[in-house]
Parts: C-alpha cells; sequence; structure tokens
C-alpha cells in the first residue's frame, strides 16, 4: 500500500492552514466584547486569499519532495473533478452530499496530506463550476481539507475492519462537518430566540450550548441524512476503490537485478 509521504514543508502549510481556520471558526467562543467581524463577506474574502495559496504551496510541496509522483497526481486531477461534478447534484436535497465519500476514500487511499488537497480544490472546483462562490467558500473549503486529511491520519487497519473505521467516521463527518459550517454565519444570524442567537461576552460553555442548541434545531435534518448517505456509500465503494487507487500508485520493484539466462 503506497501512502502519500507527509514531508515537513507540507506539514508546516497543513498546520498553518489548520491554525489560521481554526481561528476563522472558533473566535465566536474567544471574543469578550462587540465583534470586530461585523461584515462576514469581507471577513470570507481575506480568509479565501489565505486559505488558497496555502492549499496550492500543500501541493506544490508534495510534488518538489516526491511525497504525490505523476500517478499521484493524475488520481488527485480525477477525483478532484469528480468532487467538482458531483457535488451540484446533492445541493438541494438535504444531506444527500456524496462528495464526503469521494473525499474520505481518497484521503484514506493515499495519505493526508492528499485528502487535505482533495477536500479543498474539490470544494473550489465546484464553487467555481457552478458559480456559488460567497462567504461560505473558504469554511466549506477548510471543512473538506479536514476530513479528508482526517481519513488518512485514522488508525492503519486492513480488511473489513478498515471499512467499518470508514462508515463509522463517514457517519460522524456528516454532524462533524454540519457543527463546523454553521458557524460561517450562526454569529450573523438575525431574529434567533435568545436561547440559540450568537452574543458576544458570554462565557465558552454557554456559547458552546447555543451554537449546539442552534444547530440540533437548525440543520439536523440535514446532517442526519448526510451521515447515513456518507456511511453507506463508504459502506458499498470503500474497498473496490481502496484498491483500485491503492494498485494504480503502486510503483514498480526494481530492487531485485535482472538475470539473463544465456
Amino acid at each position: 500500500m503506497k501512502l502519500i509521504k507527509v514531508n515537513s514543508l507540507t506539514t508546516i502549510s497543513m498546520v498553518v492552514t489548520t491554525l489560521i481556520g481554526l481561528m476563522a471558526f472558533l473566535w465566536p467562543f474567544l471574543i469578550q466584547n462587540d465583534s470586530a467581524f461585523s461584515n462576514n463577506s469581507d471577513n470570507a474574502s481575506i480568509l479565501l486569499l489565505l486559505i488558497v495559496p496555502l492549499v496550492l504551496m500543500v501541493a506544490l510541496a508534495d510534488v518538489m519532495q516526491g511525497g504525490i509522483d505523476s500517478r499521484s497526481l493524475a488520481i488527485l486531477g480525477v477525483l478532484s473533478a469528480v468532487v467538482a461534478a458531483v457535488r451540484p447534484l446533492g445541493g438541494h436535497v438535504a444531506g444527500l452530499e456524496p462528495v464526503w465519500a469521494i473525499i474520505i476514500i481518497g484521503g484514506r487511499a493515499l495519505g493526508a496530506s492528499f485528502g487535505f488537497v482533495l477536500g479543498a480544490i474539490g470544494i473550489l472546483g465546484s464553487a467555481i463550476l457552478t458559480g456559488g462562490i460567497g462567504p461560505w467558500l473558504p469554511f466549506q473549503m477548510l471543512v473538506a481539507a479536514w476530513v479528508g486529511a482526517g481519513a488518512g491520519l485514522l488508525p492503519k487497519l486492513t480488511g473489513k475492519k478498515e471499512i467499518v473505521l470508514m462508515v463509522c467516521y463517514g457517519f460522524l463527518v456528516g454532524f462533524i462537518a454540519g457543527l463546523l459550517l454553521n458557524l460561517w454565519f450562526w454569529p450573523f444570524a438575525n431574529g434567533l430566540l435568545p436561547e440559540i442567537s450568537f452574543q458576544p461576552g458570554l462565557a465558552i460553555t454557554e456559547q458552546l450550548t447555543r451554537w449546539v442548541r442552534f444547530s440540533l434545531l437548525t440543520s439536523f435534518g440535514y446532517d442526519l441524512p448526510r451521515g447515513i448517505v456518507t456511511a453507506t456509500l463508504l459502506f458499498f465503494l470503500a474497498n473496490p476503490l481502496l484498491k483500485a487507487m491503492r494498485r494504480m500508485t503502486k510503483k514498480a520493484n526494481f530492487s531485485k537485478p535482472v538475470v539473463l539466462n544465456a
């Protein structure tokens, strides 16, 4: 089994991108006074300008230092195109989003950095293809990147145990993705009940409680189907696709000397 190697430059790029992303997501729980993030569109534009070069740096670092070879790069291009093409199909149906299964399989088959780039580039390509560029885009890219990287960082298992692990992960992703994606607009939502609304200066525990309540009330109907669809697709598709991608990226073994018979 060949996994994309994570070298130091790749790791640094992924960590920097993740730290920036965490600040973008978690500021509602840390801010103490009136929000300095009064215009989320401007904030998202800045975040997008930061995230895209950093994601490309992750990919470039892997290519330059041998982590991603020509075969893996070809698979990255194909899977990114598949994510971009498939994602709009479930855009208007609650929770029916097959792209998460594709990202998880790619990250699991070829490693954390591959999954990180696949998730981010695939979502960006989909947004460009459908005109879905808005303040939500950098947050969607980050969540997809983390989902792909997480699949590559799961414990090393084989056979049926690996598939069961991926199915469980896919089901959890349905809820985790929903919770995180709510954070891009929850602090700016108007007309909410006090029990679920964002209020700067509250204790972290109270702010977390309101966020969870908001998610349960507004997005549980999307998150549960998302988790079920992702887990079901992984159950049926993970094994054959993992085998195919791992077989495609195996390098020929030239370590044994060639013996010519006279």
